[in-house]
């Protein structure tokens, strides 16, 4: 397949995503071959463990592939998106639990689905280049791919601030906020990959950690706490508009460009995964009762209409004037009955 390139080079299972023209950008069929070779080399013993990269510099893997998942969605047709997505959420879910070391090399972009193959492995690596997100409010998704498992966890507030803001992390934040492992620069990464293959050994990723470049969440931390600590959305708003500070107001206007009902919704499954019974498989059940609704009864298209087809920038949201109600949240987040995801 010409979008990605899968092989085994001397001890290592190596998948390389090859679309960099398209940032990498995850498709329907990409995610069916990184799931057909780690189910091979689950069992095999010449493979001791799973290396991730991708060709050029602006991105790791940008996210899903969605404009086909727009074109179905206009025809009425749910059916493709609710399976694209349940076979991505179960690719998701084999790489957090697999077996073997699954080593991620994370430069440029990565965000949505690229979160999805690329930080739930064992050694996630960054380097100088590195923004990774979770955008999916801004086109009327919640954030997915196992990301809420992540945001439930990441420290205070955190999780909250970055799913409704879908603000970008560099190396430190990601690393801070529990996105990434490793800093090791850029240059490096070539002959720490050869050597992963020559040897199967994980300890020339410990060797060549550095500190990365500091962030801006760690400092942050307490007024992210403050600020994003409500029950609901309408809570969080209330709180930043009447906050005089600079940082309260670059927020509210990133929050301003999102999805209410989808802003709501992440705040709601955060809130509803934080604490002792955390599984990645409830996460990735409550993201798919949202994701499997998002087209008919969610902002989904619209989001896509005004992002990549007629790119204007002015999506009509539902709720845009106002609270979202806790019905609607409640509705988006039902169970699914004999739709539930399955793993």
């Amino acid at each position: 397949m010409s979008d990605i390139d899968i092989r085994i080079v001397g001890r290592a299972g190596r998948i390389t995503l090859t679309r960099p023209n398209a940032l990498n950008a995850m498709t329907y069929e990409m995610c069916l071959a990184i799931e057909s070779a780690l189910d091979t080399w689950r069992e095999d013993a010449l493979v001791d463990l799973v290396v991730f990269d991708a060709q050029g510099e602006r991105a790791f893997c940008s996210g899903g592939d969605i404009a086909e998942l727009y074109a179905t969605g206009m025809k009425g047709d749910y059916a493709y998106g609710q399976k694209f997505w349940a076979d991505e959420y179960r690719l998701n879910n084999k790489i957090f639990g697999y077996p073997k070391p699954v080593v991620s090399f994370l430069q440029g972009f990565t965000m949505g689905g690229g979160v999805g193959i690329g930080c739930h492995g064992s050694h996630r690596i960054v380097g100088e280049s590195s923004q990774i997100a979770m955008p999916e409010v801004g086109i009327g998704l919640v954030p997915d791919v196992g990301g809420s498992l992540m945001l439930a966890l990441a420290p205070g507030r955190l999780g909250e601030y970055l799913g409704i803001t879908a603000a970008r992390m560099n190396a430190d934040d990601a690393i801070y906020a529990g996105f990434a492992d490793s800093y090791i620069p850029q240059s490096m990464w070539i002959d720490l990959i050869a050597q992963l293959e020559t040897s199967g050994d994980l300890s020339c990723l410990d060797k060549h950690a550095a500190p990365a470049p500091e962030g801006t969440l760690r400092a942050n931390q307490d007024k992210i706490d403050r600020l994003f600590g409500g029950e609901s959305l309408g809570d969080i708003m209330r709180t930043l508009a009447v906050e005089a500070c600079p940082f309260a107001e670059q927020a509210l206007k990133l929050i301003g460009r999102n999805a209410p009902l989808s802003m709501a919704c992440a705040v709601e499954t955060i809130h509803r995964l934080r604490g002792p019974t955390i599984t990645m498989e409830k996460a990735l059940d409550l993201e798919y009762r949202f994701t499997a609704r998002a087209m008919e009864h969610g902002d989904f298209l619209e989001g896509i209409r005004a992002a990549i087809i007629d790119k204007d920038r002015q999506p009509k949201w539902q709720y845009a004037q106002g609270d979202v109600p806790a019905v609607a949240v409640s509705k988006m987040l039902m169970p699914l009955g004999k739709n539930t995801l399955t793993f």
